[in-house]
């Protein structure tokens, strides 16, 4: 709001010259130039002031702006004292204070402003106006005051319509803003819930896990004489050992800091290294895969994250169509696209409208957590998730993540 004052105030600055150089033309009375250019260099001097406290990084509160406001108020009083009291057509101008803190102030500061503008509009009718009262003059001087009327109620029309609307918009964004704030916080909460119970999961898992590869390492090496059988076993254990991995690094990665990491590749063998981790988990789905970009793939941290998100979304993708997926990822130098499509029966308008802020799913036996997982790990590095249907049957899941946050 104090930026708003700042742009305003060169307004009527400018404003106050044109006025006095056309009443100067068109009316015998003599303004004061002297006291109202005093007047103007004041308030050209509290602007000087505003735009350096903008720049500052401390806050402006209530009682700043406030503060503002009354100084505006006073200046006006003032401009209008000397230029024929409250015969002047722009008497109006007074309220425009009293609008901007009405929009922008708690009630008990707006009625300082008001106060303060009833009580400079009451001083001027007491006070001897040192021009005279304009409807004494000549005709001229009469058509001049209702001149000064219409614009008076133009120009403070415009300004209230103007401050009143922004004032709006920005109270909507606001109340937007804190409606994502909470809604990010509500799923903040239940995906730490997840995380915990993730953790204690993965420590109970870990003996069974270590059991399942030791049998079937055995099956494997008891089978030799059976190649389909054999075979079958070795999937197994390699679906064990991946499952091992992937829980014995879960600690690890979530106490992992960005300053210690030092590990990083370039993007197409991040995402190549995340694909092929997937394609041993689901080696029946056919996957095509396109990976370019602008210029050599861009280095970024070997960030865990990333690649289990990519992972538990080419798992829905799969789930919901096994006869293949597509991936196409493009990359510039500061951000990654990637779209994963399907051949499935496509997403409810109900479920794409709150998918990825609560748990929700498609599936029979599905929890509705993975999407979850996979918006929250995105936006915590400034990407988003969208979820779209593709023309002629599907979905499409696109990424859009800046890779400055994933920078090496």
């Amino acid at each position: 709001m104090l930026r708003r004052l700042f742009q305003l105030r060169w307004l009527a600055l400018v404003a106050l010259a044109a006025v006095a150089a056309v009443s100067g033309v068109l009316s015998e009375a003599s303004l004061p130039v002297f006291i109202l250019a005093a007047v103007g260099v004041a308030v050209a001097a509290l602007n000087g002031y505003t735009g350096w406290r903008l720049r500052q990084p401390a806050p402006v509160d209530d009682s700043v702006l406030l503060a503002h406001l009354a100084l505006d108020t006073g200046a006006i009083a003032a401009v209008l004292r000397f230029t024929g009291g409250w015969t002047n057509p722009f008497c109006s101008l007074l309220l425009l204070p009293l609008v901007i803190a009405a929009t922008a102030l708690p009630s008990r500061r707006v009625w300082v402003i008001a106060a303060l503008a009833l009580g400079s509009y009451t001083l001027l009718g007491m006070l001897e106006p040192p021009v005279g009262h304009i409807h004494l003059g000549e005709g001229v001087d009469f058509g001049l005051h209702v001149l000064g009327m219409w614009i008076s109620f133009v120009l403070s029309a415009g300004v209230v319509v103007s401050v009143v609307t922004r004032m709006a918009v920005s109270l909507r964004e606001r109340d937007r803003r804190l409606a994502e704030a909470r809604e990010r916080a509500m799923r903040d909460q239940q995906v730490l819930a997840l995380g915990t119970l993730a953790a204690g999961t993965a420590h109970e898992l870990g003996t069974p896990l270590a059991t399942m590869a030791v049998i079937a390492r055995e099956l494997e090496l008891s089978l030799g004489e059976r190649p389909d059988l054999a075979a079958d076993a070795r999937l197994l254990r390699q679906q064990v050992e991946h499952c091992k991995s992937a829980i014995s690094g879960l600690a690890a990665a979530a106490g992992q800091q960005r300053a210690e990491r030092t590990g990083s590749l370039p993007l197409d063998q991040y995402l190549a290294r995340a694909i092929e981790g997937w394609q041993v988990l689901r080696p029946g789905v056919a996957l095509r895969c396109r990976l370019s970009g602008e210029g050599p793939a861009p280095r970024i941290a070997d960030e865990r994250t990333l690649g289990q998100t990519l992972v538990s979304l080419l798992n829905n993708a799969a789930d919901a169509s096994p006869a293949g997926v597509e991936i196409d990822g493009r990359w510039r130098p500061d951000h990654l696209t990637l779209e994963i499509r399907d051949q499935g029966a496509g997403l409810p308008e109900a479920v794409a409208r709150v998918a990825g802020r609560t748990p929700v799913s498609t599936k029979p036996q599905g929890m509705g957590i993975g999407l979850l997982l996979a918006s929250s790990a995105i936006e915590r590095f400034g990407g988003r998730i969208q979820l779209l249907d593709r023309d002629g049957g599907g979905a499409l899941t696109r990424v859009e993540l800046p890779l400055a946050p994933l920078a090496a």
